[in-house]
């Protein structure tokens, strides 16, 4: 099992910056990929970002330039960097951690709202 827990969602005006936190505990092997989702109300579930363990990452189209994923695996914690963020960026935004043996896990998930 692995235990995801977001942080740093919050209220931000457009055109301002916000950094989310996950941090991930468990049985934590490599290799693995880590990402961020996002879910608005009557919307799917979406990827905005991903990283495998090695480092390489992948994008939506609608965040690229502007948000940046990263992750310190020695602390086992994943990060998104929010930035120029837009009213259509608000939504509930999910940690994902999936490994092919392991499986394939959530977090609970933070709010993020831009508004002015």
């Amino acid at each position: 099992q692995v235990q995801l827990v977001e942080s740093g969602g919050g209220l931000v005006q457009p055109g301002g910056s916000l950094r989310l936190s996950c941090a991930a505990s468990g049985n934590i092997v490599s290799p693995n990929v880590m990402g961020w989702y996002r879910q608005s109300p009557g919307k799917e579930r979406e990827l905005v970002a991903s990283i495998l363990s090695g480092g390489l990452t992948n994008y939506a189209d609608s965040v690229k330039g502007r948000f940046t994923i990263s992750r310190d695996n020695g602390q086992n914690t994943l990060y998104l960097q929010m930035s120029s963020l837009r009213s259509e960026d608000t939504a509930v935004y999910y940690c994902n951690f999936f490994q092919r043996l392991t499986g394939n896990f959530w977090g609970r998930g933070t709010r993020v709202t831009v508004s002015s």
